[in-house]
């Protein structure tokens, strides 16, 4: 989020609670990118908030709705207030049970393929409108291809991005590997390490694609824990999702702190997957 709109963001995030009976005396900032992650003290909620323009909380909400009643191990929402999307200027606030760290920071491979394997067969019993992966794909091309919104994208670097997403997104789309609603981004920071066990966060990228697209974006160690995993498509995968997030560090607009650092070390790994095909 902006530096100028965090303010107004944190003052949005204490009017609502304050106006649903939280007290709060204190924020913390757990996270700041597209959108800024707070812990509000003493009611000891989590608050989401968001540029009301963005329109993904109303999704995020129905679906966490959807999977706390079929038992997937993802976050819940604040169960002292009503499950849905607060509006406070201009901005969507969204009020969410906060988890005490427990257990070791970085979950075991078998641990987090295990928790990952529970969530994808809570997910393949719902029946959500998601877009496909390959929509993601095709929205990170669309940016390669727009030299206004990435101006300092090298000639030869959009031209490997470019490529490498065209070619992975048709040639898994094409595998006909089996589908199913999927997180989207079960990265590391996406996971909790809670007295619950591990809980998935961030629902706002739920998408439909083979589970090799969710596993591509925990650590390797993962996939190999999973069951059934097909380890050409996960390597497929790793590769178009890295095509895709390095994309997005080149945006003009991007927030993520050592972004452009981050888009160089991702593009070297792109051209060393390339040379191992």
């Amino acid at each position: 989020m902006q530096t100028s709109e965090r303010p107004r963001a944190l003052a949005a995030a204490v009017s609502v609670a304050a106006a649903l009976g939280l007290t709060v005396d204190d924020t913390i900032v757990l996270h700041d990118s597209n959108r800024l992650t707070l812990r509000l003290l003493p009611c000891d909620v989590l608050a989401r908030v968001a540029p009301a323009e963005h329109q993904v909380a109303h999704f995020e909400i129905e679906l966490a709705r959807r999977f706390a009643a079929s038992g997937c191990p993802v976050a819940a929402l604040e169960a002292r207030v009503e499950p849905r999307v607060y509006e406070r200027d201009r901005f969507s606030i969204t009020l969410w049970t906060y988890y005490e760290p427990s257990g070791p920071e970085e979950p075991s491979p078998a641990d987090y393929a295990g928790a990952l394997a529970r969530l994808h067969a809570g997910l393949r019993e719902l029946d959500v409108p998601a877009p496909r992966f390959t929509d993601r794909a095709e929205q990170a091309q669309r940016l390669v291809a727009d030299r206004d919104r990435t101006p300092a994208l090298a000639d030869a670097d959009r031209e490997l991005l470019g490529g490498t997403l065209r070619t992975l997104r048709r040639s898994i789309g094409d595998r006909g590997a089996a589908e199913q609603l999927l997180h989207g981004e079960p990265h590391p920071g996406n996971v909790l390490t809670t007295k619950n066990g591990l809980l998935f966060v961030d629902l706002e990228t739920c998408c439909r694609g083979p589970v090799e697209f969710d596993l591509a974006h925990a650590p390797e160690e993962v996939g190999e824990h999973y069951p059934d995993a097909d380890q050409e498509l996960l390597a497929d995968c790793r590769t178009l999702v890295l095509a895709m997030i390095a994309t997005w560090r080149w945006d003009r607009d991007d927030q993520l702190p050592n972004g452009r650092q981050l888009g160089m070390e991702w593009l070297g790994q792109i051209r060393a997957a390339q040379g191992r095909r």
